[in-house]
C-alpha cells in the first residue's frame, strides 16, 4: 500500500529503498526486522513459519529510508499454504532493491540454509550475511561458518549479530544505508509499517495463541478481523475469529470454561492498547472450519497470492 510520500527535513540527496529479509524459519528474521525497526512490526513466537506473509517495517534515519520487508521463511513446501508462503518469500527478495540473508548460526549450514543460496544465485541483488545468535557459538566456529556461507554465495558483506541481544545490528544498518540508491522517501517519515490495522490486530491476536498454546495446538489456525468499529469516545471495538480445523482443536483454544481464550484476549488486547494508542474492546469467537487453508478468501485476508 504505497502512500504520500514525506519530505525530508534537511537538503541534500535523498536514499530509499526495499530490503528484504531472507532465510530458513526459525532463524530470527522477525526479530531482526523488529530489532532494526526499533518497534514491534512483525509477530514473533518458537514455533516455526510464523511469519505468513510479507511485514513491511519502515525507518527513516537522516536522509534514508529503509524499508523492511520480513518475509516468510523459505522451507519445502508440502501443501497449498506452504507453497504460499514460499512464494511470498522469492517475491520479496525479487522486489528487493538489496537482500539481507539470515541464518542461524548455532544451527549452521542445513538443507534450508542450501535452498536460499541457491534460490538467490542469479538474482542479481546485492546480499549482506546476517549470522545470527552468535552468542550461542564459539568464534573458531563462527569464521568457519562465515567461510562456508561465502565460498558458496557471492555476499556484498558479512556480519555476526545477536538479533535478540542486538550485538552487530547497528553496523548492519550502517552498511544497510550505504548501499540504499538515491530516489525519493516511499512513505510519510512517521510511518513505521504499512501492514493495514485490520491485519495487525490479527496478527497479534495469532502470536498470542501461539506464545500461550505453542506445544498444544497444531500449526493449522488463522485468525481474522472480521469487523472495526471506531467508538464515539475514541475507542475501538474489535472482533475477531480464531479459525481451526476440528471441535477437538476448539476445546484447546477455548480451555475449561473459555478460561484459555479469555487470557489469549486479554494479552492481545493490552498489545494493540500500546500499539494503536487507545482503549480497545477485543471480542474473539472460535470458529471451525475444515480446510480453512484450501479457501481463497483466507488467502486474500492474509495477503498471500493463491497457489494453485
Amino acid at each position: 500500500m504505497m502512500t504520500e510520500t514525506a519530505t525530508p527535513p534537511a537538503a541534500g540527496p535523498t536514499k530509499a529503498g526495499f530490503v528484504a529479509v531472507v532465510g530458513p524459519t526459525n532463524a530470527g528474521k522477525s526479530t531482526l526486522t523488529n530489532r532494526l525497526v526499533g518497534t514491534k512490526v512483525s509477530i514473533v513466537t518458537q514455533k516455526v513459519q510464523t511469519t505468513r506473509t510479507r511485514v513491511t517495517g519502515i525507518i527513516t534515519r537522516g536522509l534514508s529510508q529503509l524499508v523492511f520487508v520480513d518475509t516468510p521463511g523459505v522451507f519445502k513446501p508440502r501443501r497449498r499454504l506452504d507453497r504460499a508462503m514460499v512464494a511470498a518469500a522469492w517475491a520479496g527478495a525479487a522486489d528487493a532493491d538489496l537482500v539481507v540473508m539470515v541464518v542461524d548460526a548455532e544451527r549452521g549450514i542445513d538443507d534450508a540454509v542450501e535452498a536460499v543460496c541457491e534460490g538467490l544465485k542469479g538474482s542479481g541483488r546485492r546480499i549482506l550475511l546476517a549470522l545470527n545468535k552468535i552468542d550461542l557459538v564459539k568464534r573458531e566456529n563462527l569464521l568457519a561458518l562465515a567461510q562456508d556461507m561465502n565460498a558458496r554465495l557471492d555476499f556484498d558483506a558479512t556480519f555476526m549479530i545477536s538479533a535478540q541481544g542486538g550485538s552487530g545490528c547497528n553496523d548492519l544498518l550502517d552498511a544497510i544505508d550505504a548501499r540504499l540508491p538515491e530516489g525519493p522517501w516511499l512513505f510519510p517519515e512517521d510511518q513505521l509499517s504499512d501492514l493495514p490495522e485490520r491485519m495487525l490486530a490479527a496478527e497479534v491476536t495469532r502470536e498470542k495463541v501461539y506464545l500461550r498454546l505453542h506445544e498444544e495446538l497444531p500449526y493449522s489456525i488463522h485468525v481474522e478481523t472480521e469487523s472495526w468499529k471506531d467508538q464515539k469516545d475514541g475507542s475501538v471495538r474489535i472482533e475477531q475469529a480464531i479459525y481451526v480445523e476440528r471441535d477437538s482443536q476448539k476445546a484447546i483454544v477455548l480451555g475449561k470454561g473459555g478460561a484459555t481464550v479469555k487470557i489469549i484476549g486479554t494479552m492481545a488486547r493490552e498489545e494493540l492498547e500500546q500499539i494503536l494508542g487507545r482503549r480497545v474492546h477485543l471480542f474473539i469467537f472460535v470458529k471451525v472450519r475444515a480446510n480453512w487453508a484450501d479457501d481463497r478468501e483466507r488467502y486474500d485476508a492474509m495477503g498471500l497470492d493463491w497457489q494453485e
